[in-house]
């Protein structure tokens, strides 16, 4: 491995909520680890906790003496850094390792029996299923996650034992060309990251070559109306809440709760009820895909039914975070308009006759500019909406794509654009019964606040 002789390990862009699994990893490994992030966080604070010297200024003189030796400190950056970071030339100068976080991720993954989970959209809702049912099976597993698991308050599972790797395979990039799956799964190839791609065809592409690495005698498990092009050596099998032609489909379902109840037919067999105590048809279909994975590696459906029914779910993935009769909050990292779009759609389904007020914190201004009509008119779907100004992470601005030009596109009576200053304000005056907040900007520094309101109103 690239750090079998190493004794530290460096992340720039240590906050970054895949970069922070990597780092809890090393540690675990019993390497030095440090980093430096633009801002402190929930995140970073616990990263510190947990041993991790981590500093938010880009200065080369915060690197602390032991991570300046180049034959013994590997450096991990991630591609949202800009070229010009201080800290990052000065490892680039001085002949250390220095490797994108995909790299770092895939020579992990690839020493094991990785499980990939691709897509633009349910990745880390399914791989955090997938790492809580094989965890708690005999197979057990490791696993890079790409939100914090409710179950076990990470982001990274860890088994000493198991050769089981789970892992997004994230297509942002073309990241997840440096793994090598054993099992694949592909839950939507949507058109995103059209700074990087430009067409949808492209995308599509990508995913294709990452179908085209699965090792010999693997597996792909994918959304049954997704048709890529999938190599002879590899065994294909589907998933779907609706269409019954589906390898892995749903039988009988009902309402319990905010959850569901439901059964899988599988092939040559009908699994248990499975009983998800989390909301959302979405998270049916993401569970149907993790179901599908963890029996095709061997997993008992009675395992696997238990697993599930103790599933609490993922922070930032339709998050109920107050739940009464009369005030409901929830929150969700939904970005993309097709995400948005599946999210409320749940969300209207649980609560079809009380007024939905939404929060939408665009994310990247290319992002914003090629999908303007497509969010317009899934923003359409609530009843009130209070629009925030882009979130640019990486991006500079881009003249003419702004939350007003977005916020003309959307009809609607009740709308209002407004800065992170005014949220808190204008969402108490509006006092709303049912409020739900989207974006994968910084709105998440909001929760808190938004809660604590919440329950003392």
């Amino acid at each position: 491995m690239i750090w079998a002789n190493l004794d530290s390990v460096y992340f720039i862009g240590v906050g970054g909520i895949g970069m922070s699994a990597l780092a809890r990893y090393f540690v675990s490994q019993g390497k030095a680890v440090a980093g430096y992030d633009r801002v402190s966080t929930t995140l970073t604070d616990q990263l510190t906790r947990e041993g991790i010297d981590i500093h938010f200024e880009d200065r080369s003189q915060l690197i602390p003496g032991e991570f300046r030796n180049p034959d013994r400190t590997l450096v991990i950056y991630t591609p949202a850094v800009p070229e010009e970071h201080q800290q990052l030339n000065y490892f680039r100068r001085g002949g250390f390792r220095v490797i994108k976080r995909s790299v770092a991720l895939g020579e992990v993954f690839n020493t094991g029996r990785g499980i990939g989970v691709a897509g633009t959209h349910g990745k880390t809702s399914i791989s955090t299923m997938l790492a809580h049912i094989l965890h708690s099976s005999t197979l057990g597993c490791n696993a890079f996650l790409g939100g914090i698991s409710k179950n076990n308050s990470s982001n990274l599972y860890l088994d000493p034992v198991s050769k089981v790797i789970v892992a997004e395979a994230d297509e942002y990039d073309r990241s997840f060309l440096t793994l090598y799956p054993e099992v694949a799964v592909v839950s939507s190839m949507d058109a995103d990251h059209l700074d990087i791609y430009h067409t949808e065809e492209n995308i599509r592409k990508a995913f294709e070559s990452y179908i085209s690495q699965i090792r010999e005698k693997g597996k792909l498990v994918h959304k049954f109306e997704l048709t890529p092009a999938v190599p002879d050596h590899v065994e294909r099998y589907t998933y779907s809440v609706e269409q019954k032609e589906a390898d892995y489909h749903v039988g009988d379902m009902e309402r319990i709760g905010l959850g569901y109840g439901f059964t899988v037919v599988a092939p040559h067999q009908v699994f248990p009820t499975i009983k998800l105590q989390i909301p959302g048809i979405l998270n049916v279909e993401n569970a149907l895909a993790a179901v599908a994975v963890a029996h095709q590696l061997g997993v008992t459906p009675e395992s696997i039914a238990l697993s599930l029914s103790q599933y609490q779910g993922v922070e930032r993935r339709f998050d109920v975070r107050v739940y009464r009769e009369n005030a409901v909050y929830i929150d969700d990292y939904a970005h993309h308009p097709t995400e948005i779009k599946a999210f409320l759609t749940s969300v209207k389904a649980l609560f079809p006759d009380k007024k939905i007020t939404g929060i939408f914190q665009p994310h990247l201004f290319t992002r914003t500019r090629d999908f303007a009509d497509e969010f317009a008119r899934s923003l359409e779907m609530l009843d009130e909406l209070i629009l925030m100004e882009i979130y640019p992470a990486r991006e500079e601005p881009i003249p003419g794509v702004t939350a007003g030009m977005l916020l003309e596109k959307i009809r609607m009576n009740e709308k209002v654009l407004i800065s992170r200053e005014q949220l808190l304000r204008v969402v108490k005056e509006r006092d709303p019964e049912v409020l739900v907040s989207m974006g994968a900007g910084d709105i998440n520094q909001f929760r808190g606040p938004l809660k604590e309101w919440f329950l003392r109103r």
